[in-house]
């Protein structure tokens, strides 16, 4: 059974996090393309590229509310953490879809099992493969996977990928699995330790580890889903009541969001001038803290000043005709003295085997 969703942070709900592999030959150089297309068609507000690989872009949805984007390119392997003014409706449209462009396919590829994000991706014939597959896919806590059982070959129409349905918030965050109709057994057995089973001709959303609070396993499973290219509406409805329970943090994700919030460039007008004042604000608290450390520590000298002018009053001064007694270590280092020059002048008698003195 997955674990507990208590084993890591929850995800905000006004995040939207993703992970993929882009395949082609310059991630970055698709990336710069696709931020200056939709800036100059007013699609995103702005852009900006902080640093080498790294890319934030800002837009706005329903009107009014912002969101923020930071996108970053190790090698092939892009994380994108972008945030909300508001918790995220899967209604509006994919931060993936502003630095990738939306015809390329290149970027489209998950980083667990190389997997498309927005494809069929049919299940191994082997069973061993099958077996490690899905044992890994129902771990995976960056996307949703959902298994589909064909119970008979479908037609062209039947092969319709579940992304060009879904809502846009999902198209790259789910991950389509499908079995062919001989495959129901070893997928159920596959499946066994995660909790789950898919129907025969239907299918059932992974849960994850840790799975999300709430979760049960029959409510995210679907009977029947008919592919003859109708939209299969509860398979839809559990991808998305999935989407919006309370989920943990995806594994490894803390830094992408620390990154998106702690160390954000793409600042307007309002926000610099915002972040200057918290800058004077907390410049001037420190001058005070150093201000009031300088007046303690002077405050305590000038006592201990006083003290020791009390102590030299009460203490009168030494007769100066009259010799001071010496101290109790004084009487020791003399007595040492003494004993010292008065064994260093004697000189040890000869011994009768050592022969005469020399002249």
């Amino acid at each position: 059974m997955p674990s507990s969703a208590t084993d890591r942070p929850a995800t905000s709900p006004t995040l939207w996090l993703a992970r993929g592999r882009h395949r082609g030959p310059d991630a970055p150089a698709t990336v710069r393309r696709t931020l200056r297309s939709l800036t100059d068609r007013e699609i995103i507000d702005s852009h900006l590229e902080p640093s080498e690989r790294v890319f934030e872009a800002r837009w706005r949805v329903a009107g009014e509310v912002t969101v923020r984007a930071r996108l970053a390119v190790d090698g092939q392997e892009w994380v994108l953490a972008a945030e909300a003014e508001r918790p995220w409706d899967l209604r509006w449209p994919s931060p993936a879809a502003m630095f990738w462009p939306q015809d390329d396919a290149e970027a489209d590829w998950e980083t667990v099992l190389g997997l498309r994000l927005r494809d069929i991706n049919p299940l191994p014939s082997d069973e061993k493969d099958l077996r490690r597959l899905l044992r890994s896919a129902a771990r995976d806590s960056w996307a949703v996977h959902v298994v589909v059982h064909e119970a008979m070959t479908p037609d062209e129409r039947g092969r319709r990928p579940l992304a060009a349905l879904l809502p846009p918030g999902l198209a790259h965050r789910v991950v389509e699995h499908r079995a062919a109709p001989h495959q129901l057994r070893p997928v159920n057995w596959a499946l066994r330790e995660s909790g789950v089973q898919v129907p025969r001709g239907g299918a059932v959303v992974l849960p994850g580890d840790p799975a999300p609070d709430g979760w049960n396993a029959e409510d995210f499973a679907v009977r029947t889903v008919f592919l003859d290219g109708s939209e299969p509406t509860e398979l839809l409805d559990a991808l998305t009541r999935f989407a919006a329970l309370p989920r943990p943090l995806p594994e490894d994700a803390d830094a992408a969001v620390t990154a998106l919030r702690e160390d954000w460039h793409l600042l307007t007008l309002e926000e610099e001038l915002a972040r200057e004042r918290q800058l004077v604000a907390m410049y001037a608290e420190a001058l005070e803290a150093m201000t009031k450390s300088r007046d303690l520590y002077r405050e305590a000298a000038e006592r201990a000043n006083e003290a020791l002018a009390a102590y030299r009053d009460a203490v009168p001064p030494p007769d100066p005709g009259q010799q001071a007694s010496p101290t109790p270590l004084q009487h020791l280092t003399r007595t040492f003295e003494r004993l010292r020059g008065v064994t260093g002048n004697r000189r040890p008698a000869p011994h009768p085997d050592d022969g005469p003195a020399p002249e």
